[in-house]
């Protein structure tokens, strides 16, 4: 063989192994990618059927700070799951909204937790959780100004440098208003989004619970959201309480199925829509797999109803009220204040 025939096949080897490569990396990728279809929140008591059964799912999600041991039988499971399903990490302790940078040990946990299994999406909270040296066991608001803007902007920056991905940054279920907030919430998480990169992840049950409890309009809400931002949406059930001046409280307890009024606004949500991954969060009161796999099921049920050409003439869901058959939704400003 000549020098020059030995190059070309030197030549057409390399490109057939970039090709390669390249068709191997886009495979990864499609592998990697959260599907515009209904998941739910993994869980132990899960594990064994869900590898038993292989059910007919899009997606599972995980809390990273359950996952940040080396190893154990919660890594086997998750690796197993992972082999066979899309993951999205989505994270409580980054305390996002803190006044102080996040913790430098917690990324580097995190990132090895995402080098280690791949995950198609990475998102955390709109609060913050941790106080000097203590992390809190809640979520908790933060005021809407320019200052705590700049904040959380800093910090979203900071940990997609870090990690060398972007995250969703979820709005939050709020249970009071702050005196100093200057700043719309849907024009504050648009602003940021709009400056970090930063992608967003939207909770309907959220929006219920916070427009309930300071007696706005959910769905006039979600009519703003910029969907255009938005990668992931989560749905869950709330509990409802009496506050102390005797009025309707809701609250995002994740214990229960979601409730009509919040798969109505979904359903609202996604008739305008493409098909967005939905997420359904259970985390107390941890039901069977099969009412669980159910409630994943009720929302793929939607995002394929809106995915017909005849979706805008549609009807509403049998048995669903409109969002606000239980309330009226005068535009209040301010129900409490601290």
């Amino acid at each position: 063989m000549t020098d020059h025939a030995s190059n070309i096949n030197n030549i057409n080897a390399a490109h057939a192994n970039a090709a390669q490569a390249v068709a191997q990396r886009a495979a990864f990728a499609c592998q990697k990618a959260i599907p515009g279809k209904a998941g739910v929140g993994l869980k132990p008591e899960h594990y064994k059927e869900i590898l038993a059964t292989n059910p007919d799912i899009g997606w599972f999600e995980v809390h990273p700070e359950n996952y940040m041991g080396a190893g154990g039988p919660p890594h086997r499971y998750l690796t197993e799951i992972r082999d066979r399903y899309p993951l999205s990490l989505h994270g409580v302790g980054l305390s996002i909204g803190s006044s102080h940078r996040p913790d430098r040990h917690h990324l580097q946990r995190l990132k090895g937790l995402i080098e280690r299994y791949q995950p198609g999406q990475f998102s955390e909270h709109l609060a913050w959780s941790t106080h000097d040296e203590g992390f809190l066991n809640d979520l908790l608001p933060l005021p809407y100004t320019p200052e705590t803007l700049n904040t959380v902007c800093e910090h979203i920056d900071e940990v997609q440098s870090f990690l060398g991905q972007t995250m969703l940054l979820e709005n939050p279920a709020t249970y009071v208003v702050f005196t100093e907030s200057s700043i719309d919430e849907i024009d504050f998480l648009s602003e940021i989004s709009k400056r970090t990169g930063c992608g967003l992840l939207l909770d309907v049950n959220n929006v219920y619970v916070s427009c309930t409890n300071h007696r706005r309009d959910p769905a006039a809400y979600l009519d703003r959201f910029p969907l255009a931002h938005v990668g992931e949406i989560h749905l869950a059930g709330h509990a409802e309480d009496i506050d102390d001046a005797g009025d309707r409280l809701l609250i995002d307890a994740h214990d229960r199925a979601v409730l009509a009024a919040v798969w109505q606004l979904y359903e609202r949500l996604i008739a305008r829509s493409v098909p967005i991954p939905t997420l359904v969060e259970w985390d107390n009161n941890i039901p069977d797999w099969p009412t669980l796999f159910s409630e994943a099921q009720a929302a793929q049920n939607i995002l394929q109803r809106a995915a017909l050409p005849s979706r805008l003439q549609r009807s509403p869901t049998p048995g669903f009220p409109s969002a606000d058959a239980d309330a009226s939704w005068p535009d209040v400003s301010s129900h409490e204040l601290v």
